[in-house]
């Protein structure tokens, strides 16, 4: 049986970068929310007013990515997938999918200290290396931040989940 490696945590906590080793590491493919977004939505993402617009087709991403991961995962291929579930209910829900998948998970967290995520962004809006995808302004980030909910004890004991440093 597949395994499905999600990986999650705040915005700049350097989750596309460990994606991108595990993905070399396993040889499994990597689907990342932020591109599929930034191909499918980003010349028309409105100027202000953006948190609504961009919540509404991250839902609708994430059914396509997940039909395409689940054809992957019963074809016995591994998946990782960083989906941005910066909250627990979003999780969970992602949880119940996968269990009634038959497929193994494996949760890996990445997380760093707020303002070590703010400058990470920040550089990564500059330098638009490989790990950029689309610009995070100062006010989402924090938005973002401030929705993200760690793991709880319940979750973890719940769920194979691997804190990484």
């Amino acid at each position: 049986m597949a395994t499905i490696y999600l990986i999650e945590g705040p915005v700049g906590a350097g989750k596309t970068t460990f994606s991108r080793e595990l993905s070399e590491k396993i040889s499994a493919p990597h689907i990342n929310l932020d591109t599929w977004m930034a191909r499918l939505f980003q010349a028309d993402r409105p100027a202000t007013g953006s948190i609504g617009w961009y919540l509404e087709r991250k839902e609708r991403c994430i059914e396509q990515i997940w039909d395409v991961a689940i054809r992957s995962l019963n074809a016995n291929c591994d998946m990782i997938l960083e989906l941005g579930l910066i909250q627990r209910n979003n999780r969970q829900a992602m949880y119940q999918r996968i269990a009634a998948s038959g497929h193994k998970l494996v949760v890996y967290v990445l997380d760093a200290p707020r303002e070590e995520r703010r400058e990470r962004v920040k550089l990564r809006n500059f330098q638009r290396s490989d790990s950029f995808s689309m610009e995070v302004s100062d006010e989402v980030f924090e938005i973002a931040s401030n929705m993200w909910e760690e793991p709880d004890d319940i979750e973890c004991t719940e769920q194979e989940i691997i804190f990484m440093p």
